[in-house]
């Protein structure tokens, strides 16, 4: 039995309408990071920072700066084409890009649902090898000694919990929706079977004066 400890990308740039607007941590999504590592650098429990290649992976990597601990990358933790995915569905399905955070979240089921029944085309990376190649790092890392800790994204995530849960794609959507940045969920890998043994902690934004600062777009 090995235990995963995945962790959400600080806050990016919420309103972006294409990847490489969205892709880079803003100040609060660093400072989320910040804390984030005060807060395991008192605990002393991390061997090891592993994320993701898209940059808000990697700052969020970096800012979480625990002195001492290595910090790699593995491009199979990084999130899906979303923006891509939303493309392909506003020009072959007419499904509008959103412009508020309730169009989103409708949004976010189309897209998904269109993906994960393989209707957006062979030229964008298709849910089955995408979960797979999260499931082969995962299980990677579980194998090894040290605890490390995964740096990813909501889709990644999500989709780790929906293995762990035997989620549809609708209870999937709403798990996406609901994690937060920086937010830390833990997972037992035993044999090929994943399990969830904490979801959604926000361990270093739960003082009073950080309440307000806990972020999802």
């Amino acid at each position: 039995m090995a235990e995963i400890i995945m962790v959400r990308h600080g806050q990016a740039q919420t309103g972006a309408k294409d990847e490489a607007s969205y892709d880079k941590l803003s100040d609060l999504g660093h400072q989320q990071a910040a804390w984030l590592g005060e807060y395991w650098a008192d605990k002393g429990a991390v061997d090891r920072v592993l994320s993701g290649t898209m940059r808000r992976q990697i700052e969020t990597g970096q800012s979480i700066g625990l002195h001492g601990v290595s910090y790699h990358q593995d491009a199979r933790l990084n999130e899906m084409d979303y923006f891509g995915l939303a493309a392909f569905l506003k020009e072959h399905g007419g499904v509008p890009v959103p412009s508020s955070q309730e169009e989103f979240q409708t949004h976010v089921r189309d897209v998904l649902g269109a993906w994960s029944r393989a209707e957006v085309g062979d030229e964008l990376e298709s849910y089955a090898d995408f979960r797979g190649r999260i499931l082969d790092c995962v299980r990677e890392v579980a194998a090894r000694d040290d605890r490390t800790v995964i740096v990813s994204s909501t889709g990644v995530i999500a989709t780790l919990i929906a293995v762990a849960l035997d989620l549809d794609m609708a209870r999937k959507t709403d798990v996406f929706l609901k994690i937060a940045h920086t937010s830390v969920h833990r997972f037992e890998i035993v044999g090929d079977d994943v399990r969830l043994i904490q979801f959604c902690a926000t361990p270093h934004l739960d003082a009073p004066e950080r309440v307000s600062l806990r972020t999802h777009i």
